[in-house]
Formats: structure tokens, C-alpha cells, sequence
């Protein structure tokens, strides 16, 4: 079932400081911030919301079409999707433009100082979701402002059920926004911060804004999650990972769970469970997209985690 994928495809460059910033940041010398680095360990990932969610959406068997925006410097990541057999055909090359993307240096502490820089999602409104053909399903992850609204909006007026999953894009929108979001979507997906933020802004509880849609998801990490749905609320337990190595992406690989149960005709129970174990699979691998499985995998972890079978 094709499902559209809007959100940013980016470059993470990840950088190892071997100490720790505290010692190197002086509290009352910080209005003069002035230090250097050495980071001799450094990789570089692939990344961004709908690069993460495709990936893992494609392993489970589905078929993905991002929708995003690359810079010049794209050619190695699409690429990587021909590879994968993930379509790039409505993925746009923005000319003079970087690919998004996140400069991130951690300490021995896993403190993290990130920069974060857009380039080609500045221009993702210039893509349109009518020209996406026949889809099922999609998902308005993070991207560039103007076309998070704009794609909201199409997918309306094209009847295309959406998931809206603000992520680290939610700061940008206000209340009034944010609740049109809701109310436009069919379901809504974020984490404990952002559910308060999103709660705070619109200035509507969670259970409030849960009757908007069919279903309102709420990822609580190692906690697991809250599922919102017709009246009631599911205390969704946690997968136990093999290890617990890198978060980077575990919240894009628990979207694609939920989003192939979906699209399955699972119950959203089930669906929400098939995400954490996406989450769990995801979190044992550095990176977003280097952790390696297929549905059978996903489904034997399933099995083992909640007791029962799925298809």
C-alpha cells in the first residue's frame, strides 16, 4: 500500500568529544564563549524524519514515496534509496541548496551541542501531494514550516488520511495552528514533551484534543506509550531492547510500526505495540537506518514481547 512519507531527508554528522564539556565551559566566562573541540572520532548517517520512517516502513514490507527536498549535495543519499528500492520520485533536488543537516558533538556524558541546518526543507512547499498519484496513508513529519501546513491542507482535499507527527517542528507553529493540525488530521502522534507543549499551546488537555481524531498517540520512551482512542485510554507496555546504544531514530522507526499495522487493518493497540518494537529494534544500532530486519523478525519480537500473533 503506498503511503506518503513528508518530512526531511538529512545528513547527520555525529562527533565524539573524549571528555566532558563541563570542563571546558567556565559558568563566568560564558557571556565570552570561545572553545574549540578535538573530536577525533566522527561518522556520518543518514538521517531525517522521512528518510528514518521510510527505511523502516520499506523493511516491513510496505512501499514508501517521500515526499522532501535535497540540496546539490543529495546524489549520495538518493543513492542510497535506489539501493534500498525506496522511490525518489517526488523527492526534489533544490539547485544552490545543502541537503538538511545536523552537526552533532556529544561528550562522555552523551551531553549533545547540535547545529542544525536546513538548506533544501526550506523549499519542501514546493512539492504537492496531488502529484503523489493514489495513496492510503501519510504522515506530516517534521519539515520546513510552510510546507507542514500546505501538505496538511492537500492531503484534506485529496482525502488521504494523515498521521500528524510534529516532532522537533512543533515550536514553530502556535496554538491556533497547532489545533487546526489536529483537527485536519486523523491521528496524532508525539512524545511526553511534546503532548505538554502541544496541550500548552493549543491550551486543550490531550484527552481533549483526542476526540478530534481517531486516535491520539503518546510515545513515553522506555515507559512505552499512551494510546488515545474512543474514549478511552491504553497503557501500551514497553519491548525490552537487546541493548540500549543509540535513540537517533527510534521515534521514526515506532511511526513506521504503527503506520504498516495500520495500513494491515490491525487493531490500533496492536498498532501502537508493532511501533515499540520497531523503537527496540531501532535503539540497539547506532544510527538511524543501520539496524537490519524484515516483518517476520518484527513479528517474532512481537510474539515474544506481547504474547500473541500477528500476520
Amino acid at each position: 500500500m503506498r503511503t506518503l512519507i513528508c518530512g526531511s531527508l538529512a545528513y547527520d554528522t555525529i562527533m565524539v568529544f573524549n571528555d566532558q564539556f563541563k570542563n571546558h565551559i567556565l559558568p563566568e566566562q560564558i557571556h565570552i564563549l570561545n572553545v574549540a573541540f578535538l573530536v577525533p572520532d566522527m561518522r556520518r548517517e543518514y538521517g531525517g524524519c522521512a528518510g528514518n520512517i521510510a527505511y523502516n516502513l520499506k523493511r516491513l514490507g510496505g512501499e514508501p514515496v517521500i515526499m522532501a527536498t535535497v540540496g546539490d549535495d543529495g546524489g549520495m543519499y538518493l543513492d542510497r534509496l535506489a539501493k534500498l528500492e525506496i522511490s525518489r520520485d517526488r523527492i526534489r533536488t533544490v539547485a544552490d541548496t545543502f541537503t538538511a543537516q545536523a552537526f552533532i558533538t556529544t561528550d562522555l556524558d552523551d551531553n549533545q551541542i547540535t547545529a542544525f541546518h536546513p538548506g533544501a526543507m526550506n523549499h519542501a512547499h514546493l512539492n504537492a501531494v496531488a502529484d503523489a498519484g493514489p495513496l492510503n496513508l501519510a504522515i506530516i513529519a517534521p519539515d520546513g514550516r510552510q510546507a507542514m501546513l500546505d501538505h496538511a491542507r492537500q492531503c484534506v482535499a485529496a482525502g488521504v488520511p494523515f498521521i500528524f507527527d510534529p516532532g522537533q517542528g512543533l515550536p514553530m507553529f502556535n496554538g491556533e495552528e497547532l489545533l487546526t493540525f489536529v483537527q485536519q488530521a486523523d491521528y496524532v502522534v508525539v512524545n511526553d514533551y511534546e503532548g505538554h507543549l502541544l496541550a500548552e499551546r493549543t491550551g486543550r488537555s490531550l484527552e481533549s484534543l483526542a476526540r478530534e481524531v481517531k486516535a491520539l498517540v503518546v510515545t513515553l520512551g522506555p515507559k512505552g506509550a499512551l494510546l488515545h482512542t474512543d474514549g478511552q485510554i491504553h497503557d501500551i507496555a514497553p519491548v525490552k531492547a537487546s541493548a540500549v546504544v543509540d535513540p537517533t531514530g527510534c521515534g521514526d522507526a515506532f511511526r513506521a510500526g504503527l503506520m504498516h499495522a495500520m495500513l494491515n487493518g490491525m487493531d490500533m493497540p496492536t498498532a501502537v505495540r508493532l511501533g515499540a518494537v520497531l523503537g527496540a529494534l531501532k535503539i540497539a544500532h547506532r544510527g538511524g537506518q543501520n539496524h537490519k530486519f524484515d516483518f517476520a523478525a518484527a513479528a517474532e519480537s512481537f510474539r515474544h514481547s506481547y504474547g500473541y500473533a500477528i500476520d
